[in-house]
Formats: structure tokens, C-alpha cells, sequence
């Protein structure tokens, strides 16, 4: 696995995430307090650093060998549940993931809460609600990075990509203050979710000491064959009954499925 291909698994699994916190700390900003809402952000990052220092090594001490078999299990059980879902989505069995019914939601969820000062924060319940938001999808940013650059002894290059994955998510999120509905999040996770199968299959099967032919050169196979696989059941679902009713947009899921439903 290069560099390159190290910085885009990365830059877009952590890109999902930070769509979402994003969309939790905008809802806590616009409907509560913006002073609140960033002290929450800036308090849950500051434990998610923590988190990075005292883990950060400990993964690193970890033998070569049984780090890619606890990073491929732990990457094949996650990437299986992005995939599993997204694959429902894109079939209409499951409601498509919508940032706008979500944004709603926490609106809502927000407006109906009493205010109440809590020491120097102004407004308690909206500094939890970005702090839980931002910590709950920043550990999973967390576990990327560690996983995927610790097994690649390049954890600087994760965190670079992790990084510029939040800035530009958070940048588009001040710059319209609004919830990133446009991005094609389910896309997102459903490349992501076949990248995070194909990865942890690789390194599951090296840590259990299996040998793949051609060595990195096997995920051009690999990845492919995933993918081809799960387009494949998207089109098998779509045929069969208990759909929604309505199939998802045809421009918020990968080419081959969009095609399927014209």
C-alpha cells in the first residue's frame, strides 16, 4: 500500500466523519449558543488528543505481525457495517443517510431544551451536544488513523490526511453554515466501506500468516473484486420486494448503480 493510496483511504473514511460532527456542532451553534457550541468542540478535541498520546505508542509497540491481525479484524468487522448499510441504501431496503432530516433533528432536539449556564458556558446543553457529537465521531477518526498508519509505519501521513479530511469539511461548514447535504455522503461511505473490507481482508490474512500474490499489488484485485461484489447484490436487492418504495437519487450513488435505475 503507497502513500497515496495511505492519504485517500484515509482523507475520506475521516471526511465521513467530520461530516457528521460537523452537521451535530452547526445545529448546537445556530440553534443554542456559538460560544458553547465551540467550547464543546474544543473540549472533545482536547480529549481526543489525550486519547492519541496515550494510545498512539502503544500501538506502535504492537508486534508487526499481530498488529495486522488485530488491525484487519477490527477494519474488516467496521468496514463490513459501512458496507452492509450503504449496499441497503443504495438498493432501497434502508432510508438513504439525509444530513438535512438530521440537522432537523437536532434543531428540534435543541430548541425544546431549557437554557442553563454552567460555570464560564453559557449554554450547558449545547456545549454537550457539540462535545459528545465531535468526540463520538472523532474517536473514529482516531481508530483510522492509528490503524491504518500504524500498520503502514506512517502514522504522520494518517494524521496529515485525517486533518485535511476535518479542514476542508469544517471549512465548508462555516462557510455555509448550513448542513453538508450536497456532499454524497452515502457514496462516500459505500467507497469507503469497500475500501475498509478490502484493506482489512489484506491485512487479516498477513497478520494470520498468509502470503497474498504480487504482495500490495493483490488490492488491485482485491478492491475491485469487492466492489464488483457488492454492485452486484445492489442489483439483486433492487429486484426483489421490501424495498422502500422509492430508490435512492441516482446522483448520490456510485456510477455502476446509478445506470441500473434509468
Amino acid at each position: 500500500m503507497g502513500s497515496g493510496a495511505l492519504f485517500v483511504a484515509v482523507f475520506l473514511a475521516c471526511a465521513v466523519e467530520a461530516v457528521e460532527a460537523t452537521t451535530i456542532v452547526l445545529a448546537a451553534g445556530t440553534t443554542r449558543d456559538w460560544r458553547s457550541a465551540v467550547a464543546g468542540l474544543g473540549g472533545a478535541l482536547v480529549v481526543l488528543a489525550a486519547v492519541v498520546a496515550a494510545l498512539g505508542p502503544a500501538v506502535s509497540d504492537v508486534p508487526l505481525r499481530g498488529l495486522r491481525l488485530f488491525v484487519g479484524a477490527l477494519l474488516l468487522v467496521f468496514g463490513l457495517q459501512w458496507l452492509c448499510k450503504a449496499i441497503l441504501r443504495a438498493s432501497g431496503h434502508k432510508a438513504r443517510h439525509d444530513e438535512d432530516k438530521i440537522y432537523a433533528q437536532q434543531v428540534k432536539a435543541a430548541a425544546d431544551q431549557p437554557r442553563r449556564r454552567v460555570g464560564l458556558v453559557p449554554d450547558w446543553f449545547g456545549f454537550t451536544l457539540s462535545f459528545k457529537g465531535v468526540l463520538l465521531e472523532g474517536l473514529e477518526v482516531v481508530f483510522i488513523v492509528l490503524t491504518f498508519g500504524s500498520n503502514q509505519h506512517d502514522v504522520g501521513l494518517a494524521a496529515i490526511a485525517a486533518a485535511a479530511a476535518v479542514a476542508v469539511v469544517a471549512a465548508a461548514g462555516a462557510a455555509v453554515r448550513s448542513p453538508l447535504s450536497r456532499v454524497p455522503e452515502n457514496t462516500l461511505k459505500f467507497v469507503v466501506g469497500i475500501m475498509l473490507t478490502g484493506f482489512g481482508t489484506f491485512w487479516g490474512a498477513e497478520g494470520a500468516g498468509a502470503h497474498w500474490p504480487g504482495s500490495d499489488a493483490a488490492l488491485l484485485v482485491l478492491i475491485p473484486a469487492i466492489a464488483v461484489f457488492a454492485l452486484g447484490l445492489v442489483a439483486i436487492m433492487r429486484r426483489s420486494p421490501g424495498g422502500l418504495g422509492a430508490r435512492p437519487a441516482p446522483a448520490d450513488l456510485p456510477a455502476a448503480t446509478a445506470t441500473e435505475g434509468r
